[in-house]
């Protein structure tokens, strides 16, 4: 394609006609017209599962698999054999094409036959799965089958699943959410305040997949009790064929209010998922299981015939022991036959997890008597069963204790129909409290606010820490079992729970398909010099994780994040200390904990970027609202901080997650980012430093080129590449900013321009500005800046983001050479690195790469001479035991674990 003619690029109103010369990318409409690249060697892929044991009792997995550019048309097929050769049924589908049509990520589904072992994924005609998903959408109800379960799903009213049957058995019935909310908040001894229960109602359901291998359902609405309507929802219902059970992801946007310094709100005693579930056995053939520390149960009767004074016989104890059907009691020894009216029933079942390090058991026997202890321990899995020899539910929630308070309710099993509650918030824990945690403590103005936010790095503004609009994602598993499960069954049930299995594609496959801009590799230690940047990068993930544990950083609201900054005298992470605390994304920890998996394909690094795009995606950014679109800046609560930015909403921390598991709610995510630049609307990002009078101008709003559009072309990219619902306004506003940032005077340099949210475009300034900021580049513009070069024929864009490359990390002399004036006081110079990494190979310049060495190994950030190990810490100087190291910040962890990374992709063999 021929390079844009240098006076095109200099008027704005030529971006429409440049987005017609680009229409062909991206999977445009006219891409089959387009000159095709020949295609690339697409051999088969071989995916393993992350951890061992393979599906187990899981229902399915999805994985998403990158294809090089040119591999595969559209509407390819695919095949999937297991290692000995037999074909496993599959269901693909497209998440992401190239620019040439050709696909670029594909997701597969596999269901219970997928096995425990390798698979073998290539182009082919698909196994038909033997029982298959069937979607049924007439009449009041959404019937999904698995072949082997039935669901009917409702579309209106309070019950989501209206019944799940096994066979001609109804397993579990009347599947709702409940949400207890309390209206005022005491401190102390002054008692509990009433609550009110809500229920769910639904106002949408939509089938999105309807098999054959998997069938997912989404239904969509808010809590409700009498008028009030509030807390929204939005359920996912995934089904697989031949399961015997299906996955729940439930979502929830906080639209309530609590005000700082008053009692009265919307208070949440507790947020949970019911089912009703028939018990038709004889009470000595139903059972209750409990989960504990790791697959540990509690595993009893409702009406236990061990442990009497009287014995029924040895086989019968073991059958029921073992969830059995027993003999006839008229086999039994009579002395318990005849008096089993005597032995008590018990009906209600409780575990509360209500801090991540101890759970405990308690029941009793129905409703107005007392409780009796039944056990407890450290950390339960989450996973609990009621039922009985015909038939029962299984059910678990993920990370259990990880996001307590949590707790599983069994009630009323010694009647007809027991009933099971899932607590996402345990209603025996404290109220949920989301009000600011300080009074501003006289920040009542821009200039005191800049004040407070010199001593404690917190940009304070009063009503501007409100948790309105915030979401929490939580994932469950239901199993209809035909029987009581045997206990190796069970296990496996549990450790569903506990890690629910994921398929992946090998680093050697992701790396060949120069996806994510080409910035990683697989770890090289074949010199000195690359084993120690690997041993680095190896101890500062086994760092954060130990401290994850170690600190406690776990919770409903906060599991996932990690802490910005340390303080060494009080041998504290900072979690008290104004900007400090929680970290929100800051420089990107997000991204270099997916490019350490993506290169490596350790589980416990995916484990830790999965709960960390969770929690940043849902808990840092608002939904609803009008900062919707925005995220908050770090802080010690993760909506205190009053900087709502564009650069914590970034969809590129969510893209890989997305890309790697297909992950619907994900996808939701980064969909709804495609309009958030009207948000520039509604909040003024330099309010407190502004001097002259402001009202924002839809088309001519101050966006700077860095953070800000980094992170809506994000959001546009994403929507191109997935072929969204707008995908073509996505791609124009796209091409457009790419052209008008290259347009300016001094492109990227020129730091900001003034952006129409209706054309899509920059205004091209008249004189050349240098406005270069250390923040700029450092969240995530390098990363997206590599994927756009790659995707869009645009030299000038190409030359413009280079140039600043080449710039930043330059010296004063330098700078003012090639611009008129330097760019000021810098800081981040080793995170700045990868930059000079990535112009060096596009540019083929060898005194960048030189200099990309230079400031990795000798500027600011880590270096070699730092001690490189933890000390050890007990009491009286921590808390709990442990280790430290006072010399790791998160901001140094991200940025040195990025410039490694992409280094080492680029510049491996030209190490000093």
């Amino acid at each position: 394609m021929a390079p844009i003619p240098r006076r095109s690029l200099l008027k704005a109103a030529a971006v429409a006609g440049a987005a017609a010369q680009f229409s062909w990318a991206l999977g445009s409409k006219d891409a089959q017209a387009a000159p095709r690249a020949e295609a690339a060697d697409a051999e088969p892929v071989t995916l393993d599962w992350l951890e061992e044991g393979g599906l187990g009792a899981a229902p399915g997995s999805t994985v998403g698999v990158p294809w090089p550019k040119g591999a595969y048309e559209k509407d390819q097929a695919f095949a999937l054999k297991d290692a000995d050769g037999k074909e496993v049924p599959v269901q693909s589908w497209p998440i992401g094409y190239w620019p040439d049509g050709s696909l670029k990520w594909t997701a597969h589904a596999v269901g219970p036959g997928a096995g425990a072992g390798k698979l073998t994924l290539a182009a082919g005609s698909p196994a038909a799965p033997e029982k298959k998903v069937t979607v049924d959408k007439s009449g009041g109800t959404i019937t999904v089958s698995t072949g082997v379960i039935t669901a009917k799903i409702g579309k209106s009213g309070s019950t989501l699943v209206k019944s799940v049957t096994r066979g001609s058995t109804e397993i579990a019935k009347n599947g709702r959410l409940v949400l207890l909310r309390q209206p005022e908040i005491e401190d102390g001894d002054q008692g509990t305040e009433k609550y009110e229960r809500f229920e769910s109602a639904i106002s949408k359901v939509e089938v999105e997949q309807e098999g054959p291998v998997r069938g997912v359902v989404r239904v969509d609405g808010k809590h409700r009790r009498g008028d009030r309507s509030w807390l929204p929802f939005s359920i996912r219902l995934y089904f697989y064929a031949g399961a015997d059970s299906f996955r729940m992801v439930h979502t929830i946007t906080f639209d309530g209010t609590q005000e700082p310094g008053k009692a009265s709100g919307d208070f949440i005693r507790g947020l949970g998922v019911r089912f009703t579930v028939p018990m038709r056995d004889a009470s000595y053939d139903r059972h209750i299981r409990i989960g504990g520390d790791g697959t540990g149960l509690l595993r009893e009767a409702v009406k236990g015939i061990t442990g009497l004074r009287r014995d029924p016989g040895a086989a019968v104890q073991a059958a029921q022991f073992a969830g059995n059907k027993l003999p006839d009691p008229s086999t039994w020894d009579q002395r318990v036959t005849t008096r089993l009216q005597y032995i008590p029933e018990w009906g209600d079942y409780t575990l509360s997890q209500l801090s991540a390090d101890g759970f405990g058991v308690r029941k009793r026997t129905k409703k107005g008597h007392g409780w009796i202890p039944a056990g407890g321990g450290r950390r339960a899995s989450g996973f609990g069963y009621v039922g009985g020899a015909s038939g029962g539910l299984s059910f678990g929630l993920r990370d259990f204790w990880e996001k307590f308070p949590a707790q599983l309710d069994i009630r009323d099993a010694h009647t007809d129909e027991a009933e099971v509650t899932i607590w996402l918030w345990s209603p025996e824990a404290q109220p949920m409290d989301l009000r600011f945690y300080h009074d501003g403590m006289g920040q009542d103005t821009f200039p005191e606010q800049l004040e407070g936010l010199n001593i404690t790095y917190e940009d304070y503004e009063p009503e501007f820490g409100t948790p309105y609009g915030i979401a929490r994602t939580s994932e469950l598993l239901f199993w209809a079992n035909e029987s009581t499960p045997a206990p190796e069954k069970l296990a496996e049930q549990v450790e569903a729970v506990r890690t629910l299995p994921q398929l992946a594609a090998p680093p050697k496959h992701l790396v060949k398909a120069k996806v994510f801009g080409g910035l990683f590799s697989e770890p090289d230690r074949s010199t000195t010099a690359k084993a120690k940047i690997e041993d680095h990068l190896d101890f500062l993930f086994t760092y954060y994780k130990d401290q994850v544990e170690m600190r406690r950083w776990y919770g409903f609201w906060d599991y996932g994040d990690i802490m910005h900054s340390y303080d060494p005298v009080r041998h504290q992470w900072r979690y008290d200390v104004g900007g400090y605390a929680w970290d929100n994304s800051e420089l990107s920890p997000d991204l270099w904990l997916w490019f350490a998996y993506l290169r490596s394909g350790r589980a416990d690094i995916f484990r830790f970027a999965e709960a960390m795009t969770r929690h940043t995606g849902e808990v840092d950014v608002y939904h609803l609202g009008k900062w919707a679109g925005l995220g908050t800046r770090h802080g010690v609560q993760h909506y205190a901080d009053s900087a709502k930015q564009q650069r914590i909403a970034n969809t590129t921390y969510r893209r890989y997650y997305y890309f790697l598991t297909a992950d619907e709610r994900v996808g939701d995510l980064m969909h709804a980012n495609v309009d958030s630049d009207e948000t520039f609307l509604v909040l003024d990002p330099i309010r407190k430093i502004r001097t002259e009078p402001y009202t924002p101008d839809r088309n001519a709003l101050s966006v700077g080129f860095g953070t800000d559009w980094s992170g809506l072309v994000s959001a546009w990219l994403t929507e191109w590449e997935r072929k969204g619902p707008k995908w073509e306004k996505a791609k124009a506003r796209v091409l457009s900013t790419m052209e008008t940032i290259a347009a300016q005077p001094n492109g990227f340099v020129q730091g900001t321009g003034l952006y129409d949210l209706d054309t899509g475009k920059f205004a091209v300034a008249e004189k050349p500005a240098v406005s270069v900021s250390h923040l700029s580049a450092v969240f995530g513009l390098n990363e997206l800046c590599a994927e756009l070069i790659d995707l869009v024929d645009m030299p000038k864009f190409n030359e413009a983001y280079f140039d600043y490359c080449r710039y930043f990390n330059a010296t004063k002399a330098e700078q003012a050479a090639r611009y008129g004036t330097n760019f000021g006081s810098l800081l981040l110079f080793q995170g700045h690195s990868r930059l000079d990494a990535y112009a060096a190979v596009q540019t083929g310049d060898e005194k960048l790469a030189k200099r990309a060495w230079d400031k990795f190994y000798n500027s600011d950030g880590y270096k070699e001479s730092a001690p490189w190990t933890t000390e050890k810490v007990s009491g009286p100087v921590t808390l709990v035991p442990g280790s430290e190291a006072n010399w790791v910040y998160t901001n140094d962890t991200a940025l040195y674990g990025l410039a490694a990374i992409e280094n080492l992709a680029l510049l491996g063999d030209k190490m000093p």
